[in-house]
């Protein structure tokens, strides 16, 4: 029974008691009462940072029945409880709580009475807890992101609330997942663990694993269900005895549906139950849900170091995504809804795999199962990022109960493709001077944890799928940067203002972290600021952008491609087209490089609040131009003319796991769309590969010819239909000759919206669609508009939609109205 109605809060010490919602926090519930002003808004965080040094109180009424104090067991749980918790039933202590990851139980049966029962949760503030501990030592743990008084290495609870240089600094506490009300009499079914074994063709073999928790001896039945194919897969008779209990049930699927990541297969799932009977009455049972699929993580030698390969179902396949951080600086707020949103937008754009970032929260069972439908594989980190920890005996098994809790939440996901310890911690070690500035004890806290609890709990309580101790990582064979094994974060891009054509002298086998910043539209700038703020250095928008020298890096990028941009509106949208270029020379790079590399996750999707940063869809769920580009340069099929050695090769990269016929067609043109010299090839591109498949010498290109006014042009198309396109420049922008396009449009209505029809008798460079105040998505967007070429952009509306208004109304600009 879920305990979400009645609920108040209250200032700790303080008399009043306001409504609150549960799931929630304290930072929305005062929201929701109009007690505090929207923190997004305008510069409201920092008026706001009292809220996490205070001490609260939640609390409602339990009304117990007769019936429910006659079972033998009756107990609350808290599936999240943020963080430093102490839970009374009618003034009595129940439990004390320090882990925001972890579930806690708590036996009420000798507590509870008959009718109410008041349930009071005191939380104190997360930062004045530790304090008093951080007083009494000689060193401070690392832990460059917490803007404010570095606490958060001492408490487990998600980094990112205390600040990060893409968030705010939000330090909540409240009652985050939901309490329930359990009660049961001689056991209950706690957990089904799905295990697959083999796969053939003709029959997958799996074991069931049910755990029981029972308070008695006592003779029991399980039978496992097959949901999906309509029958009994298994039965057993068990004795239980008090406390855990694991029965394993052999079962088979005949003639598997194999689930695939997304753009290789289809992505079917299984559903099993298990049930409990005593004395041949069902007593409890559990239900799961699981993707019948092979999983390895091919690390072997080669002449360059080490492979690391995702391979499913036999399939090497190539990582394409990006890094994901919690969707709201206040989770609860994550709808399935948003969930559902942004996960399509994974999905619509080529992605097979998000890094969840061990710098936020182990997400919701909304957003797993949301990717087991989708095919999106999940590199799931634990929640340590960017710090030391301690590793005393009460962290080390705090850490190993909340690294279970979550295994076992979701081991049975076939999405969750592997666990790793932490996000770049090896590096902050080796190469951020910690090593020489800390105590050598913490390194050996370190192996404690990373080489020690958390891989032994996956080894015990999931050992299909792979362990990795951190992102970076060479596993200690080598630098945790070398590009020679393990996996690689890139910021030489950003942080040390190295061109974007640096991309392309990176040789790693897995990269899982890189990126660049740009501003969000100005619809969502709109949600945040007020008219007088709309200048990128203004106090507000400074607000609005936590890289210390994130403006700075972005002006002087863009310089380097583009003219000064002419006003606020056009800098925002230039930032964009600034991003999503330099992000496609690097995901372009390495997937033109595989099979060396096998792995391109771009930092970052998503954002918690509307900001400057790194993401590719804002906080509103705006697409920005990255995520337009992202799903050409992560197309299955991929065109991608590369100069290199005094050449132009024609490299095409193929995801599909059979060769395909096609026709690789190139083009010289000019601004007007002349054209200049031109090839035309049929090729077989080859399965799962990248390889050039012809070149030409760029002087004999050339020859004759500005490179400020000409342009190479590449289009391959299977079946007559184009599959992938793509453009090369001779010089950066600002150094184009390029002439100021008319672009022609038309539009007609559609079941769903309105097609739009453009073309341009001069080059216009990224073109951007936008209807104001219009609920609808654009399909496409930020286009080169070619001349002679037409494109055709649908926009599907969520409402109504006049066509004489949509055209009134819709903007369309490019490059050259930005300068």
């Amino acid at each position: 029974m879920p305990i979400s109605t009645g609920w108040q809060f209250r200032e700790a010490g303080k008399d009043k008691w306001s409504p609150a919602s549960v799931p929630g926090c304290v930072h929305t519930d005062l929201l929701n009462n109009k007690l505090i002003d929207d923190p997004f808004y305008r510069d409201n965080e920092k008026k706001l940072q009292w809220i996490g040094k205070t001490d609260w109180e939640y609390q409602t009424t339990l009304n117990l029945t007769a019936g429910m104090l006659k079972r033998k067991n009756l107990e609350l749980v808290f599936e999240g409880l943020d963080t430093y918790a102490n839970v009374f039933l009618n003034d009595q202590p129940l439990k004390a709580t320090d882990n925001m990851f972890r579930t806690w139980r708590a036996n009420i049966k000798g507590s509870a009475k008959l009718g109410p029962n008041t349930l009071r949760i005191h939380f104190r503030s997360p930062i004045n807890e530790v304090l008093p501990v951080m007083a009494k030592m000689n060193y401070e743990l690392p832990a460059a992101n917490d803007q404010g008084e570095k606490t958060s290495p001492y408490t487990r609870k998600a980094p990112y609330q205390y600040g990060w240089d893409w968030g705010p600094r939000l330090v909540t506490s409240g009652i985050w997942r939901p309490v329930l009300l359990e009660a049961w009499d001689d056991a209950r079914v706690s957990d089904l663990h799905l295990q697959t074994k083999e796969i053939r063709t003709d029959i997958a073999s799996l074991t069931a694993e049910v755990e029981v928790i029972a308070d008695a001896n006592v003779d029991a039945t399980i039978i496992l269900d097959d949901l999906t194919d309509k029958k009994i897969a298994g039965q057993r008779s068990v004795n239980l005895t008090p406390g855990a209990n694991h029965i394993a049930i052999n079962i088979s699927v005949p003639h598997p549906s194999l689930w695939w990541p997304n753009g290789l297969g289809s992505h079917p799932l299984y559903t099993f139950r298990a049930r409990l009977l005593i004395n041949g009455q069902l007593v409890s049972e559990a239900t799961s849900r699981t993707g019948l699929r092979s999983l390895e993580l091919r690390q072997q030698r080669d002449d360059a170091g080490e492979s690391f390969t995702f391979v499913i179902n036999g399939v090497p396949v190539f990582a394409k995504g990006g890094n994901w951080i919690p969707a709201d600086s206040f989770p609860s707020r994550i709808t399935k809804d948003k969930y559902r949103k942004l996960l399509e937008s994974v999905r619509d754009t080529n992605m097979n795999m998000l890094r969840v970032w061990g710098g936020g929260i182990y997400e919701s069972d909304d957003f797993y199962e949301l990717c087991d439908k989708m095919g999106i594989l999940v590199w799931q980190d634990f929640m340590f990022g960017c710090s030391l920890y301690p590793a005393d005996e009460a962290f080390l098994d705090n850490v190993r109960q909340e690294a279970t809790d979550n295994v076992k939440r979701l081991r049975n996901h076939p999405s969750i493709a592997i666990w790793v310890g932490n996000n770049e911690i090896e590096s902050g070690w080796f190469h951020w001077g910690w090593k020489e500035k800390l105590p050598a004890k913490l390194w050996g806290d370190y192996l404690k944890i990373f080489y020690g609890v958390l891989p032994e709990v996956c080894k015990s309580l999931d050992p299909s799928r792979p362990y990795w101790p951190s992102s970076p990582s060479s596993n200690l064979q080598d630098d945790p940067e070398s590009q020679k094994m393990g996996d690689l974060h890139y910021w030489q891009v950003w942080h040390a203002s190295a061109p974007f054509t640096e991309y392309e002298k990176q040789f790693p086998r897995f990269m899982s972290e890189y990126g660049f910043q740009s501003f969000p539209q100005l619809e969502t700038v709109a949600t945040y600021t007020e008219p007088a703020d709309r200048d990128v250095s203004s106090p507000v928008m400074m607000a609005h952008q936590r890289h210390p020298r994130g403006n700075q890096l972005i002006r002087e990028y863009m310089l380097r491609e583009y003219p000064e941009p002419r006003d606020f509106e056009s800098f925002l949208y230039v930032s964009q087209v600034l991003q999503a270029e330099g992000i496609k020379i690097g995901a372009e790079h390495l997937r033109r490089i595989m099979p060396h590399n096998m792995g391109s996750l771009f930092w970052q999707i998503d954002d918690c609040w509307p900001v400057a940063s790194w993401s590719s869809i804002d906080y509103t769920g705006r697409w920005k131009a990255l995520q337009y580009y992202a799903r050409r340069f992560y197309n299955e099929i991929l065109i991608s003319p590369h100069e290199e050695n005094g050449h132009i090769n024609f490299y095409v990269v193929s995801d599909r796991l059979q060769s395909t016929a096609a026709q690789l067609d190139v083009s010289l043109l000019d601004f007007d769309g002349h054209t200049l010299w031109n090839q035309r090839q049929d090729i077989q591109v080859a399965a799962l590969d990248s390889k050039s498949y012809g070149n030409v010498p760029v002087n004999e290109l050339l020859a004759g010819k500005d490179p400020q006014s000409v342009f190479l042009f590449a289009e391959l198309s299977v079946g007559g239909k184009t599959v992938s396109r793509n453009e090369h420049f001779f010089r950066p922008y600002k150094n184009l000759l390029l002439p100021r396009p008319q672009i022609s449009m038309s539009a007609i209505r559609t079941q769903t919206g309105f097609r739009i029809t453009l073309s341009s008798g001069k080059l216009a460079r990224a073109v951007y669609l936008s209807a104001p105040n219009y609920p609808g998505t654009f399909v496409d967007n930020y286009f080169d508009l070619v001349p002679g070429r037409k494109v055709e952009v649908e926009f599907r509306t969520r409402a109504p939609v006049n066509l004489a208004q949509f055209k009134q109304r819709l903007r369309i600009v490019s490059l050259a109205d930005a300068f």
